[in-house]
This record gives structure tokens, C-alpha cells and sequence, in this order.
């Protein structure tokens, strides 16, 4: 398999120089990949070298790059007006919020407050939680990401770097290990699974011993792990959880900001694990990467009064319309095809760990798919390095991918990829794998 040679490229390289003069050095990048164009789950550098994209810019581009019915949509608003403030009213957010409310994973009605992003919509989530409740202490999970504002980042404890320097964060919240089948910490009793033995866990050692449960506002947590390892939880896990709130009266908040807009192939995650939540977060693939964030709730839960909170873009006609035409190409066709391709890859990661030592755990649904890498299958040692390698050598030859967790690579591609485009990146990620393999664990001379 052909190596792309000289990356990153000339004209690539200038762009890299210039970035590091005047952009922040917080932002965190893989590899140097400089984006020209893209079209669909290809992707072209600024020295038109190709590429395929297994990453979707963090599950963002769930129509695919520059999708024509999502930009004629884009362009057509933007002719009409870019922007007009929540303080008004305009036909695209309505419209906008009816889609999201017939799509909403709970049968009772449900409202809508419009964000620009992921962090914007759990803010959103844990001003309405406190506010609706009159409860102040919430309970999060363990590997989980819920954004880098200051009130989601106190929920977020996937890496101690996103904490270093910003502390206090927001007070009042408790963290409980998220369910990992491939690396449980919790021991279960006899008929129990372990998703039941992390609810156990909750219920005598948290909500028995640590917070008193009627000061309990909300449960915030991913249905599947996104920036933790795309970590999929038992299925016994839910309906416990579910219980959990209902005895106490505790909002069950998901945040799908990236396992959402039909990635699970699903409209939600959650729905694969038969309940619902009285909350739900969405961002990321909503507007097939104009900005915009949604907090979804129950109606009987939107109940804070005029001028509790509000956003100034939030809701931008732009954005609405370029998520109205993502919903519609979710909804005919896409939904469909991340199930079917989703399968399809995941057969063919299980093959290919059969194939190779270093893979430890493939795990996913849908389009939402996590290889994870281990130096030994027997201790499950994580090999972030081996990961950090596979993903560096899979760019080398054409394959956009990105890590998450200790040691796993998620893949993620757009919503409408081929079988074709699938293999033929699945064929790159092997041999990356391979290449990596012979590489770190290769006899000493």
C-alpha cells in the first residue's frame, strides 16, 4: 500500500507556520493534516493529496463534507437574512424545534432551547435541572466528556489536562465509574450484571452514604462514552438507572452530543437501551457542522420563566435550516445505512482483531465504533503509544481517523459512507495496524 509521501506538504507546512504565530496553543492536534475541500467521506489537504474520513470532524459532518442539499440550504437563508436575535421570533427555529420534538426519545411533549454547542446544551440542561427541581448536586460518570465551559467541565473526567489550572470548577457534583464491560472495578453479587452492580454502587455508597437524595437534581450522562473510549454499557445498566431516578425523583439527563443524530442508528443512543430520558443534549452531527446545540426536554420539565436564560446566536437561522435539510437526509436514508454499515464494520474490525494481538476490544453501534489497543490480551494493558502509532502511519496513507480514551481509535465516519469507502478504509487501518505492530513488537536484536 502506497505511502502519500511528503506530508505534510509544502503549502501545508506554510499554513502550520502561520497557524502557530497567532492561534492558541490549547487547541489539541493529532497530526498535520491542513483542509482544502471535501466532498461526501473524501477529504483533500492543501497540496491535494486524498484522503478518506473516518473521523467526520468528531462525529460533526454526519451528512458528509459540503453535502449540496445542506449547502443550497445554507445559501438559500443567507440570502433571506444570516441572523436575527431569540429576543424576536423567526418560521426556520420553529420549524427547526417541531423536527426536534417529534424525534424526542420520551412520548410526552416536549421544548426545545437552542444553543451553538455541545458544552452550551449541557449548561443549558444543568440551569434547567437545578431550576426545575430546586436541587443543587448532580451525579456524572468516569470517563466521561461533557464540554470545557465551566459548568460542563465540572461533569467532565475523562482526562485531568482538560482540569489542570481552571480549578474551582463548578461545585456540588460526584462522579461514579461509568459501566465498562471490557474493564469492570466493581465487583457483582450472584444474578447480577455488572451494569446493576454500578447502579448497587450508586444507590448504597453515594446516595446512602455521601449525597442526600432529595438534593439530587440530575444524572447526566452519555448513553455511549464518546471522548472516554466509545464505551458501550451493558444492557442491564439502563433500566436500573432509569429506576434509580424515578425513586428519587432525579432527572435522567442524556447527553448525546455525539453518539445522537442517528449515529447508533437511532435518532438517540439511549434508544438502543429501551428508556427515556427527561433531558437530552444534542450537538455535533445536528447541522452537518454549522454550529448549533440543542437541550431537549420533557415539557413538564421546561419550566423555567421568561428571561431565565437565553443565547444571542443560538438558533441562528443558518444553522436551523442547515439542520432542518441533516434531519431530512438522516431521516431518508442515512439512519438507515449508518445500522447497515455500521454492522457491516463492525464484523470486519472483529475479523481484523482476530488478525492482530495488539487489538484488545471492538465495541460499538452503528457508525459509533471503538477499537481499542493492548500491549497483552491476557492483563488488557492499555498501548496508547501503539494507538497514538496506528493513528499517525492510517494518515500516512490516506485514512483521517482520531483517538479517544486510554487507547482506542473511534470510527466515526460520516453517515452516508459506502460499503466501498468503508473497505477501502478498513484496508488502510490494517495496515497501519500491521505496520505499527511490527514496529513496537518486534523481537529485540
Amino acid at each position: 500500500m502506497e505511502k502519500i509521501p511528503n506530508l505534510p506538504g509544502p503549502k501545508a507546512q506554510a499554513v502550520i507556520a502561520r497557524d502557530r504565530k497567532v492561534i492558541s496553543p490549547s487547541y489539541p492536534r493529532g497530526y498535520p493534516f491542513v483542509m482544502e475541500h471535501g466532498k461526501g467521506v473524501e477529504v483533500w489537504d492543501v497540496d491535494g493529496n486524498r484522503f478518506l474520513d473516518f473521523s467526520a470532524g468528531i462525529a460533526v459532518a454526519s451528512t458528509g463534507h459540503s453535502h449540496p442539499k445542506v449547502v443550497k440550504a445554507i445559501q438559500e437563508q443567507a440570502e433571506r437574512f444570516i441572523h436575527i436575535s431569540s429576543d424576536y421570533y423567526h418560521p426556520v427555529w420553529v420549524e427547526l424545534a417541531e423536527k426536534l420534538t417529534s424525534i424526542a426519545p420520551f412520548e410526552e411533549d416536549a421544548m426545545v432551547f437552542m444553543a451553538n454547542s455541545g458544552t452550551e446544551a449541557v449548561e443549558a440542561a444543568i440551569k434547567l435541572a437545578r431550576y426545575h427541581t430546586k436541587r443543587s448536586y448532580f451525579i456524572a460518570f468516569l470517563d466521561s466528556f461533557h464540554g470545557r465551559t465551566m459548568g460542563s467541565l465540572a461533569m467532565t473526567a475523562s482526562k485531568p489536562k482538560y482540569r489542570r489550572g481552571f480549578m474551582p470548577l463548578m461545585g456540588n457534583v460526584v462522579h461514579v465509574p461509568f459501566p465498562n464491560p471490557y474493564r469492570p472495578v466493581l465487583a457483582t453479587r450472584p444474578g447480577e450484571g455488572y451494569g446493576e452492580a454500578v447502579v448497587r454502587y450508586m444507590r448504597e455508597n453515594i446516595l446512602g452514604h455521601l449525597l442526600p437524595p432529595d438534593e439530587v437534581a440530575g444524572i447526566l450522562i452519555e448513553p455511549i462514552q464518546g471522548e472516554g473510549g466509545y464505551v458501550v454499557p451493558p444492557p442491564d445498566f439502563f433500566p436500573a438507572l432509569r429506576q434509580l431516578c424515578d425513586d428519587y425523583g432525579i432527572l435522567l439527563i442524556a447527553d448525546e452530543v455525539q453518539a445522537g443524530m442517528g449515529r447508533t442508528g437511532k435518532w438517540w443512543s439511549i434508544e438502543n437501551f429501551g428508556v427515556e430520558p427527561d433531558i437530552v443534549c444534542s450537538a455535533k452531527g445536528i447541522a452537518s457542522g454549522v454550529p448549533l446545540g440543542a437541550m431537549i426536554a420533557r415539557k413538564s420539565v421546561m419550566t423555567w420563566p421568561h428571561g431565565s436564560h437565553g443565547n444571542t446566536y443560538g438558533g441562528n437561522p443558518i444553522a436551523c435550516a442547515a439542520s432542518l435539510a441533516t434531519i431530512d437526509l438522516i431521516e431518508n436514508g442515512y439512519l438507515e445505512n449508518a445500522a447497515r454499515v455500521g454492522a457491516i464494520a463492525l464484523d470486519k474490525l472483529r475479523q481484523m482483531q482476530a488478525r492482530h494481538p495488539s487489538i484488545g476490544d471492538v465495541r460499538g453501534i452503528g457508525l459509533m465504533i471503538g477499537v481499542e489497543f493492548v500491549t497483552d490480551r491476557e492483563t488488557r494493558q492499555p498501548a496508547p503509544e501503539l494507538r497514538s502509532r496506528v493513528e499517525r502511519l492510517a494518515f500516512e496513507h490516506g485514512l483521517l481517523s482520531l483517538g479517544c480514551g486510554t487507547s482506542t481509535i473511534r470510527i466515526s465516519p460520516p453517515l452516508n459512507i459506502t460499503e466501498e469507502e468503508l473497505l477501502e478504509g478498513l484496508e488502510i487501518f490494517e495496515h497501519a495496524i500491521a505496520l505499527a505492530e511490527q514496529e513496537m513488537f518486534q523481537p529485540a536484536l
